[in-house]
């Protein structure tokens, strides 16, 4: 038998559950893994006690953490109390997964190492995939840490197991995903936390760039509301810089333009919000000197920040 895996998460977090599953299925099909949530509950069950059961017998409990995970009385202080008392106990393994962007650190979950890497929430990652695998692997790590289903790895290993004719469960699908509909407030709201996002991230890179590197002194200025500029300096003189608008020369989306002093209607490469069945996102205009093979690239704000500081970092780095 694997290891049973405890899923804790809000039903607004249904759809990114589903996709952590997926990338779980290496974990169940080599039989290292037994993942159990509420959406397995059976008819007849006892909801409480049910849960308050399997909670109790998991040696893995994850807990995928949002907003909204945070916000409920059921989640943050039935669910996380008790697992993170049997973690402390030695009894389980609780591993905490950053969904969305969230007041975690101000949690006692804030002690222990967090998925994915760095905290970083998995929204924020410009290929989600990557960022539920990077989930997985500490999970894996884990599992083979706490030495249980080793046995059930080396017999199923890769093999498509049938089920016990015992079992009750159904087989369903974790493809559960409906389009999803966007207003232009998603759309405005997205863009304006992608800019703060973006200045955040500046400052923060600015920062460790300085103190990294001998010779090099920065500046971070946030101009208003809507701009702020960007100056690194290499011994003295000034190597590079940049001016990042909110709703720049183009009207809307993010405008990136050269130079620290760079007027309202000036700008090199500019960021727009798109939007697909499941998410909105953003893409680069593609200035042909600047778009460096990303002009197809579906960007989170994270990686749209990365295409931006790539911009200004590049005459440093000879590129």
């Amino acid at each position: 038998m694997g290891a049973r895996v405890f899923i804790s998460y809000s039903h607004k977090d249904e759809d990114l559950r589903d996709q952590l599953e997926v990338q779980l299925s290496m974990l169940k099909r080599q039989g290292l893994i037994e993942v159990w949530h509420d959406r397995r509950l059976l008819a007849g069950d006892h909801l409480d006690w049910t849960i308050s059961k399997e909670l109790d017998e998991a040696d893995v409990i994850l807990l995928l953490v949002s907003p909204d995970f945070l916000a409920s009385d059921y989640c943050y202080k039935i669910e996380k109390g008790r697992a993170l008392e049997r973690h402390r106990e030695g009894t389980a393994r609780l591993i905490s997964v950053i969904l969305r962007p969230c007041d975690w650190h101000h949690t006692d979950l804030a002690q222990y190492l967090v998925t994915p890497t760095d905290g970083t929430p998995v929204t924020r990652w410009a290929d989600r995939d990557e960022a539920f695998l990077d989930v997985t692997t500490s999970i894996r790590r884990t599992i083979e840490e706490l030495g249980v289903g080793a046995e059930a790895k080396e017999k199923h290993d890769f093999i498509e197991a049938a089920e016990p004719a015992a079992e009750v469960e159904l087989p369903r699908s974790s493809n559960m995903r409906l389009r999803k509909e966007f207003t232009k407030a998603d759309e405005d709201g997205f863009l304006l936390d992608a800019f703060e996002f973006m200045d955040r991230f500046f400052q923060g890179s600015l920062q460790e760039l300085e103190a990294r590197n001998r010779g090099i002194q920065v500046r971070h200025r946030r101009i208003d509301g809507n701009c702020f500029t960007a100056t690194i300096y290499q011994n003295g003189d000034k190597a590079a810089s940049c001016t990042v608008r909110l709703n720049g020369a183009v009207g809307t989306g993010i405008t990136y333009a050269a130079g620290d002093d760079a007027g309202a209607g000036t700008f090199n490469e500019s960021l727009g919000v798109e939007k697909d069945d499941q998410k909105l996102f953003l893409r680069p205009m593609g200035m042909p000197f600047m778009a460096q093979g990303n002009v197809d690239k579906a960007m989170s704000h994270e990686g749209a920040a990365e295409y931006f500081w790539a911009l200004l970092i590049n005459p440093l780095q000879g590129n």
